[in-house]
Order: structure tokens, then sequence, then C-alpha cells
């Protein structure tokens, strides 16, 4: 085997190592002669044995068959990867920034203070609400977050018979998620024939018992919800609230928004909207902002400047507490600050627009090659099918495959749910038209193959280092663990 793909212990030898260590200049003790003896090895742990040159290039080539925004196009629907300026990184790793304790005395920290101040006035400033607090941790938590608010709102009123909340069935899959969490019932709505909200389900969804809808607009499909306002005023009427999922205002901002839409509560996902680095896990961010009638319930503490002194509120008798031990996720904020006051109110809405039109621009290029279930203008993103493709046995997890294989992270698949075999398709405002070119002519060439040759699509990647797996037994059976033969 290659040592590009040997695994650490097959490159091992004995009496090599990586690390020359210093003789102990203090005195030794003998630990297992303090240990119970069930937890002491009874032979020494079997680790790999490499120089430091081959440890360094055995990382450095498992490094590199990492996929990130840096490396190419990863179009990831409803995920926004979008490039992240190297400048935000500088901006985070000042020394000022990244020795700061939470712990102490926030007279000592009035730069960081300062930046979570201005930080949420713009927020405030792009959604149109009135206040927000940027403790939650990521968009779920936010999603969370918001419902604790609009919960508690409703408990304060004396409103207690009020625990559905109304999700439409192109919600994100974190929506009902959430509400459940939250300990409410959903109530799930029906899309129209062109993806907007069935207007008549949900009169007859709405009523004494809701708390709130949840509705992310621009839509999962990719599509501006256009009857908003008749969706604001029939929840409003019902004394419910509107709560808006700010998973895709990458293709709002600085053009409209949520907060004179009519949305009463809305998360941010800095970490898509505002470029900062997100993937396997975090490290994410989701600021909350709410209209006026919401903000005696924020989580405690909230930060206040005073005369330019900043500090910390935690006299909030009407709080739903602490979200998280800590005041939001620091340095990935410090990240989405330094891009907003770098784009700039222009920027921002160059921003947007930009992204909608590389969307249409991949929607328009790929229409007959591909379905299009949707026939208008999209907005940051596209949706197609691959109902053309499945006459040769060629499905949508297929054509993910086949991508692969020409360099590209394949778009988000099978979501939305309801459109059949969905490609989810956003390549944001940082990609050149050359790039999008470029993923156009793979998926047309991807077409021609699952028209001439569909075995070569249907058992891709062929140039990968791991080729198709049994994605069940992986999912529920994983082998991740080397063990000596």
């Amino acid at each position: 085997m290659s040592e590009d793909k040997a695994l650490i212990f097959e490159l091992s030898r004995p009496g090599r190592i990586a690390v020359d260590l210093p003789g102990c200049d203090v005195p030794q003790q003998d630990m297992n002669s303090q240990l119970p003896a069930g937890f002491l090895r009874k032979k020494p742990a079997m680790l790999p044995e490499l120089s430091q040159l081959d440890l360094m290039r055995h990382y450095t080539a498992l490094s590199n068959r990492n996929f990130g925004v840096d490396s190419g196009f990863y179009p990831l629907g409803s995920c926004t990867m979008k490039y992240n300026p190297k400048v935000n990184e500088d901006m985070a790793r000042y020394t000022g920034f990244t020795s700061v304790h939470p712990l102490q005395d926030p007279n000592t920290a009035q730069g960081c203070l300062e930046v979570l101040y201005q930080m949420e006035q713009c927020l405030k400033e792009i959604s149109g609400m009135d206040a927000v607090t940027m403790q939650p941790a990521a968009g779920a938590h936010g999603e969370l977050t918001g419902l604790k608010l609009i919960r508690a709102y409703h408990r304060h009123r004396g409103d207690e018979k009020r625990t559905k909340v109304i999700v439409p069935d192109s919600a994100h899959g974190t929506n009902p998620a959430s509400a459940a969490v939250c300990g409410m019932t959903i109530v799930e709505v029906k899309s129209n024939a062109d993806g907007s909200v069935n207007l008549d389900a949900l009169r007859e969804a709405a009523g004494e018992d809701t708390a709130a809808m949840m509705l992310t607009n621009p839509t999962t499909l990719g599509l501006f919800e256009h009857q908003i306002e008749d969706i604001s005023a029939i929840i409003h009427d019902a004394g419910a609230l509107l709560y808006y999922d700010g998973a895709n205002m990458n293709a709002n901002m600085g053009i409209i928004r949520p907060g004179d839409m009519g949305f009463d509560v809305m998360h941010f996902n800095l970490h898509k909207t505002f470029s900062t680095p997100h993937g396997g896990g975090g490290p994410g961010s989701g600021p909350v902002a709410v209209k006026k009638d919401l903000v005696p319930f924020l989580p405690s503490p909230i930060i206040t400047c005073s005369d330019g002194h900043y500090g910390f509120d935690y006299n909030r008798p009407l709080s739903i507490g602490k979200m998280q031990s800590f005041y939001g996720n620091f340095n990935i904020i410090v990240r989405a600050y330094a891009y907003i006051l770098a784009m700039g109110p222009d920027g921002l809405r160059r921003t947007s627009e930009d992204a909608v039109l590389n969307a249409n621009y991949c929607m328009s290029q790929l229409k007959g090659t591909y379905d299009v279930p949707f026939e208008q203008h999209c907005k940051h993103e596209c949706v197609l099918t691959s109902k053309f493709q499945q006459e040769y046995g060629v499905h949508t997890l297929d054509i993910a495959k086949r991508l692969l294989d020409y360099g590209y992270h394949p778009p988000t698949i099978y979501f939305p749910m309801i459109v059949d075999e969905a490609l989810m398709i956003e390549p944001t405002e940082s990609e050149s038209k050359e790039t999008l070119d470029g993923f156009i002519q793979a998926m047309k060439a991807i077409a021609r193959e699952s028209k001439e040759t569909p075995e070569l699509v249907q058992q891709a990647p062929h140039n990968t280092i791991v080729s198709r797996l049994d994605e069940t037994l992986a999912a529920r059976k994983p082998n991740v663990r080397w063990k000596e033969d």
C-alpha cells in the first residue's frame, strides 16, 4: 500500500520517535503503586512509532483530503458555504481578543464588550428588530432561544394554552426539532404547487392554542414567500407570534428586513450569512433579535453602554435565564463584525444580489438538462431534480457521488423533502462565472453519462480514496478503529 493511503499503524517501525524529550529534572514518583490495579495496563499501549518527518507527512496528506471553501466549489444548499476572508481571521487572532477570559472583571475587557455591543447594533439595523442577544452558540440554539422567549411572552400574559408551533412542510428540520425540545407541539401546514404556504391550511391551523409560526423567507425551496403580509396578518390575528429562521438571510440582507415584514423574533447564522468558518460541528453562532415586546425576556445578562462604559445587566426578573455559560461564541462574533464593517451597507446588499444572480445563472443553464420543479426566479439557491435521469436508472445520490470524480463537493440532496429526488444548489456570491461554468459543464457531462453509460454514474465515485459505502452500515456499525492482527 502506498504511504499516502497507509494507516499510521502501518507506517510504524519499532524504535522510531517523533520527539526527543529532555531528562526529567524533578524527583520521579512511581504512580503505578498509587493506582488501583484495575486501572493499570498489563502491557504497553500500542502506539505507532514514527519519525517526526514521517509523522508530519502522514497528517499533512490526511489534511489534504479535506474539502473546504478554500480548496474548491462547495454549493451546499441551505448552508451558505461562502469564502471566509482571511483578514477576519487576523482580527480574531488579536492578542487582546484571544487572551481575554470570560470571568475577568468587565472593566478590564471594555474593548471586547464594545465589539459585542456594536455587533448587536449592526444586527438590529440589518434585521429591523429592537434588541439582540449574542448568547446562542448555533442556529438551532438560536431557534430554541427564540421559542423560549415566545413561550415566556405568552406565559407572562397568562396565556398558558399557547403550546403549538406551526411549521410549513418545507421547513428546516431544526424548526420542528427545536419546538419539540422547547416542549411545544408541532403543526405542519402544506405548501401550494408553487412552493408558497397554503393560506387556507394556515388559517385552519392558527388558533387560540398557537404560540408561533416558524418561517424561512426565502423558503427552503429557494423561493421568496410573496404572501408574507397575509401570513403575518393571519398569525397575529390569532394572537401568536411570527418567527424568522435566518438561515437564508444571505438572499435578503441589505434589501429587506424581517422586522419590516412582520416577524417578531429571528435568529442569525453568523457562520453562514456573515462569512465565518463552519462545518464539522462548529464553530457556530446564532444571535437572536426581537421586537420590543420580547425584550424583557431576553437571556441574562444583557450588555449595557452608559457614557461609553460597557457592562452586564443581570437584573432581569422576566429573563429566560442564561442560554450558555458565557456571552456568545466571541471569536466568531469578531469575525462576523469585521465582515460587516468591511462590507458596509452597500456591500451587504451587493452580496445578496450576487448570490441571487449566481443561483439563477446555475438554474437557467441547467434547466432542460435537469428538471426544475418551480418555474420561477429563485433566490440564493435553486432546486433541481433527477427526474430526467431516472429514466436511465440514475438517481440523485448517483449524481452527487459522480460529482466527486469531477472535483466538486456535491450540493445538498434529498432536501427539501417535499421535492422528490431534490438537488439543492447554493453557489453563494463568492464564486466567479468561470467556476460556475465549470460546475455546470460537469453537471451536463453527468447527465450525458446517465444516458449513455448509466453504470458509470451508478457506481461512482471512482477517483476518491474511499469508494461508495454502504451508508446504512457505515452509520450503524462504523469501523473506525485499528486493531492489531
